[in-house]
Formats: structure tokens, sequence, C-alpha cells
């Protein structure tokens, strides 16, 4: 009953139904979102768990936005050693980046004026 009332619970009834009748299964990301497209080249996914589009990695981002046509394949990236592993947006969650405090009393010039 959730996929009829709510759009946040992975997909919308219509977009079960284009998925069922029209949608091609093209592949399967990290986060374990799942990857489809039509006949007319429209391109869509669905999510593994919560919605949010940060989730989707760069290389299925470029192939959802019509950048490339060529199915991102893990097994041929190639990552750098500097290169993480993506992540969503952590912002407004507990993980999120939180800037180190700075005393009042501290001393924060850190070159000579000149004179």
């Amino acid at each position: 009953m959730k996929i009829f009332f709510t759009w946040w619970n992975k997909q919308t009834f219509g977009t079960f139904l284009k998925t069922l009748f029209t949608g091609k299964y093209v592949g399967k990301d990290n986060f374990g979102n799942k990857y489809y497209k039509n006949k007319n080249d429209q391109r869509w996914v669905i999510y593994a768990n919560n919605i949010e589009a940060t989730k989707i990695s760069s290389e299925w981002y470029l192939w959802m936005h019509h950048t490339i046509d060529k199915l991102p394949d893990t097994k041929e990236l190639k990552k750098y050693s500097w290169e993480k592993d993506h992540q969503e947006n952590l912002t407004g969650t507990s993980k999120s980046f939180k800037p180190v405090k700075i005393k009042k009393n501290e001393n924060l010039k850190k070159y000579e004026t000149w004179k």
C-alpha cells in the first residue's frame, strides 16, 4: 500500500508500472541501486534504500544524463590510490563534517605585519 500513497519508498506506482512494462534492466551499482532504460532511451534509477540522489556514483551519473552511452563496468574501472569511494551527501546526519571550534583567546595571527 505504501507504493500507492508515498513516493519516498523506493518508487511511485507510475514508476513501478513504467519499469514493469517498458523498462529494460541494464545494471546495478555498489549501493544496490538498479538502473533501467526503455526503447526511447529514457533512463531512470530505482534506489535500494532511501531515495537520495547523491547515492548515484559518478560513472552512473554520466550514463543517466546521456553524457556517455557505454554502461559503467565496475570490473574494468580503474581507481587511483588517492581516490576515495563514492559517498552520499552526509549533510544533516551525525557523520557530516563539523569544523573545529576556535577558542576566543587563541592567537590566530599566523603572519607578521609590515613595519
